[in-house]
């Protein structure tokens, strides 16, 4: 709780201790930057405790099949030890042998959605190999958190994104980084009649001025807007803290610093 509101951070990745620093190295390479936090469960913790963050929303990324079932393991285990505190996301990978059968796993594991991110994992939003995983997510209620845009390829941007939202009309979609990192702006005119399509605000404030913030959680409408930090990439306090100093009404924080999330997710706290 900060200001009198209650936060989710619906976009964290986490990590086990003993590969935090190597997976942590890893993304900071792909973009380009530095890290502001470790990466681990324990490290979210605290700096949810610094910033009052009152629930996380955690998962990360298989870049191969065989990973998938490891993954959705340790994240459903840091969300059984967690007191309440996470909710996760599983994972999947469009070369898996059998698709169904991981669904029903991170089902099983009490893991809410899935978390996609085609840049990393190499394949482009309308590839056949994912049509799959859009239909089993549809057929089991299960959204989908997408890494969506990047200037530098062609895997996740607003052109692959709008077929499949239109095919898939009972299909929720959370576009990370209002929708498209790099080209936030732009992908925000292009995406935002897509009503099965949600955004969150993650990996957006350190390049994009509170103004055109604005006008894009606009665009969207607030109500199709979730809090994120992108942990460990940068620091919850920080977040936070810019988060604040948008000039948004009462109703608007409110709405996007957590109730967005319970809807979409099913989170109950």
């Amino acid at each position: 709780m900060k200001n009198g509101y209650q936060i989710i951070d619906a976009h964290c990745h986490i990590y086990p201790e003993k590969i935090a620093q190597k997976a942590v190295a890893g993304t900071d390479t792909f973009y380009g930057t530095t890290a502001k936090c470790l990466g681990t469960t324990a490290d979210l913790f605290d700096q949810d405790k610094k910033c009052g963050i009152d629930h996380s929303l955690v998962q990360s990324v298989a870049t191969t099949p065989k990973q998938v079932r490891s993954i959705n393991q340790f994240i459903a285990d840091e969300v059984n030890r967690s007191n309440s505190k996470l909710t996760g996301l599983g994972t999947l990978h469009p070369d898996s042998e059998n698709l169904r059968e991981d669904v029903e796993n991170i089902i099983s594991l009490g893991l809410v959605g899935v978390k996609l991110h085609p840049d990393i994992q190499k394949f482009k939003i309308d590839d056949y190999r994912c049509l799959k995983i859009y239909e089993l997510c549809e057929h089991f209620h299960l959204p989908i958190l997408m890494h969506t845009g990047d200037s530098r390829y062609d895997y996740s941007n607003p052109n692959r994104l709008l077929p499949v939202l239109k095919i898939y009309k009972n299909l929720t979609v959370i576009g990370a980084h209002f929708g498209g990192w790099s080209i936030w702006e732009e992908a925000s005119k292009k995406l935002c009649d897509l009503e099965n399509l949600y955004v969150d605000c993650s990996s957006t404030f350190a390049w994009v001025k509170n103004d055109t913030v604005l006008q894009m959680i606009r665009r969207y409408g607030a109500k199709r807007v979730l809090f994120g930090t992108d942990f460990p990439m940068w620091s919850p306090v920080e977040e936070v803290d810019r988060f604040f100093t948008l000039d948004l009404t009462d109703d608007e924080k409110r709405v996007i610093l957590s109730e967005n999330a319970k809807k979409v997710y099913n989170i109950n706290i």
